[in-house]
């Protein structure tokens, strides 16, 4: 299975390549996992705050296929624990297509991405740093297929 995560943001710093890298490479082969970074919409004082959601949204829209299975991480999404995730994680993988995760930038996901996503997913009620945010998903994402592996990580 492959997973692409959309993240709207700039260059992350080293600890955060180095934090999510470090569980993304204990990840097995048949997952394989690629964060994409993509731009931030143009924000300033005389910028529409719509707008840049808006461009956001198109970099997003335009990476997706229509086959993909679409995850938006977003408040409105299922509020999901680990063994809830890994039991997500099995079907996704069993589905044998790109699973597809979005994160959006700092004022969330375009209308147009929460539409064509296939489930939305709230990481966390709390407001959390879009680095963190990376180095957090990997970790669940990694403890979630100890799950099904009956690994001892997750123990």
């Amino acid at each position: 299975m492959k997973v692409r995560v959309l993240a709207v943001g700039p260059k992350m710093p080293k600890w955060v390549e180095e934090g999510a890298g470090d569980y993304l490479k204990r990840m097995p082969r048949d997952i394989a996992i690629e964060f994409v970074p993509l731009n931030l919409g143009a924000r300033g004082k005389s910028a529409s705050m719509s707008k840049a959601i808006a461009q956001e949204g198109d970099a997003m829209l335009a990476q997706i296929k229509p086959e993909d299975h679409v995850v938006a991480l977003d408040l409105s999404g299922k509020d999901w624990s680990t063994e809830q995730l890994s039991e997500q994680l099995q079907q996704w993988r069993e589905q044998a297509k790109t699973l597809v995760l979005l994160i959006g930038g700092p004022d969330g996901l375009d209308p147009r991405c929460l539409t064509r996503a296939n489930q939305k997913w709230c990481l966390s009620k709390l407001t959390l740093p879009h680095p963190l945010v990376r180095v957090l998903l990997s970790e669940q994402l990694y403890r979630a297929w100890s799950i099904t592996q009956n690994h001892p990580y997750h123990k």
